[in-house]
C-alpha cells in the first residue's frame, strides 16, 4: 500500500471521526431539550432521527478505522518480510565472506604464503557457503550418514570420494576404520583438513586411477555423483572395480529423481549438477561393473505433513445404501487413489544410495 493510500485512509478516518462527534452532539442537543417534560411525536421523530443518524455514523467510524488497521497490519507484515530478506540476504553474504576469509587463513596456518588479495571471492568458498545454507550443518550431515557406518564394520583403508567436509571421515574414524578422502573443492579439502582428517585436494578419478589394484577396503560417495559427466562416472566406477578389495563395499548416494519434490527442489536448486541418476540406473551401472548383492537403499523419507492427505469417511456413511451417500463415497474412494498415485511421485524419499559389494 503507498504512502498515498495511508493518507487517503487517514483522511477518511478523521472525517468520520467528526461526523460522528456531530451527531453525537445533534442527539445530546436534542435530549436535553425533550428532558422533564412530556414527549410529543415531534420530540419521538426528533429522538429517533438522531439516533439513526448516530449508528450511521459509528458504522462509518468503525468501518474507516477498520480499513486502517488492517492497512496498518498489512504494512507491518510487508515490513516484516522486508526485515526477513535483508536478514537472507545477509545470513548469506556472511556466510560467504566466512568460508571466504578461512580460505585466506589456511595457508597461514599451513605455513604457506598466502595468494594476494584479491576482490573476487574464490568460487570454492561461494560453494562451500552454498552447502552451508542449503545441504545442512555438519552435525545434521555426519547423523545422517550414520546409516552407512555399519556397512564398513571392520574394514580399513576406506576412501571417501568427494568428502567435501569430511562428515563421514569424521564418523568413521570415531568408529575405528582408517580412511581417507579426496575433493575437488579447495576450501572443502581445507575445512576437511582443518578438523585434522586425512584429505587431498584434488581430482576424484586421477585419485582412485593412482591406486594401487585391491588396495583399499571401503568406497563412499555421497552426493557427488550427479555432479559428473556420464563418461567420467562409468571411468570412476571402473577404477573404484579394480581398486577395492573383493567382499569390500561401496556406496553411491546421490538424490532421488524419481521423487518430484526432491528432483525439483534439492536437484535444480544445485548450480553445480550436472545430470540426475535414476535409481536403477546406478544400481544398473554397478552391476555392469561386476559389483554383486547391489540393493537400493532409500533415506530422507519426506514429512507426513508435505504429502497429499487422503479423505476419511465415518463408517456409517461408507455402509449407508443412500445414493447421495454412495456417489460421496465414491469421489472419496478416487480422491484417495489419486492422493497415494502422487504420493506414490512427489512424496517419497529424497535421496537413496546404490550398495554393492566388489568381487
Amino acid at each position: 500500500m503507498t504512502t498515498d493510500d495511508l493518507d487517503r485512509l487517514e483522511r477518511e478516518r478523521r472525517d468520520a471521526d467528526t461526523a460522528y462527534n456531530s451527531a453525537l452532539t445533534t442527539l445530546d442537543r436534542v435530549v436535553n431539550e425533550t428532558h422533564g417534560r412530556p414527549l410529543a411525536r415531534e420530540d419521538f421523530d426528533r429522538l429517533a432521527t438522531s439516533l439513526i443518524l448516530l449508528l450511521q455514523k459509528i458504522t462509518a467510524l468503525v468501518e474507516t478505522k477498520d480499513r486502517a488497521l488492517a492497512a496498518d497490519a498489512r504494512a507491518g507484515v510487508a515490513r516484516i518480510d522486508t526485515a526477513h530478506e535483508m536478514i537472507a540476504e545477509l545470513r548469506t553474504q556472511v556466510g560467504v565472506m566466512r568460508r571466504a576469509v578461512r580460505s585466506l587463513e589456511a595457508p597461514a596456518a599451513a605455513g604457506v604464503a598466502a595468494a594476494p588479495p584479491s576482490a573476487a571471492v574464490p568460487a570454492d568458498a561461494v560453494y562451500v557457503a552454498f552447502e552451508d545454507e542449503f545441504r545442512g550443518s555438519d552435525a545434521a550431515i555426519a547423523a545422517r550418514l550414520r546409516q552407512y557406518l555399519p556397512l564398513f564394520a571392520g574394514a580399513s583403508d576406506v576412501v571417501d570420494i568427494g568428502c567435501g567436509r569430511g562428515e563421514f571421515l569424521a564418523a568413521l574414524n570415531d568408529a575405528g576404520v582408517r580412511a581417507r578422502g579426496v575433493d575437488a573443492n579447495g576450501e572443502m579439502a581445507a575445512v576437511a583438513r582443518g578438523r585434522g582428517l586425512d584429505v587431498v585436494h584434488g581430482d576424484a578419478l586421477a585419485f582412485v586411477e593412482g591406486l594401487p589394484p585391491e588396495s583399499i577396503g571401503g568406497a563412499i560417495a555421497t552426493q557427488v555423483v550427479e555432479h559428473l559427466e556420464p563418461a567420467y562416472l562409468l571411468r570412476l566406477i571402473d577404477a573404484l572395480a579394480r581398486a577395492l578389495r573383493p567382499n569390500a563395499p561401496i556406496v553411491l548416494e546421490t538424490i532421488n529423481p524419481a521423487c518430484w519434490l526432491a528432483f525439483f527442489s534439492s536437484y535444480l536448486r544445485d548450480f553445480t549438477h550436472v545430470r540426475p541418476l535414476h535409481p536403477e540406473t546406478l544400481q544398473y551401472l554397478l552391476r555392469a561393473h561386476g559389483f554383486t548383492r547391489v540393493v537400493l537403499q532409500y533415506s530422507a523419507p519426506v514429512p507426513e505433513h508435505m504429502k497429499m492427505k487422503t479423505v476419511d469417511l465415518p463408517a456409517d456413511l461408507l455402509s449407508s445404501t443412500d445414493p447421495l451417500a454412495v456417489e460421496v463415497s465414491r469421489i472419496a474412494h478416487t480422491l484417495n487413489a489419486n492422493a497415494v498415485i502422487l504420493n506414490n511421485l512427489m512424496f517419497t524419499h529424497l535421496d537413496y544410495a546404490a550398495v554393492g559389494y566388489r568381487d
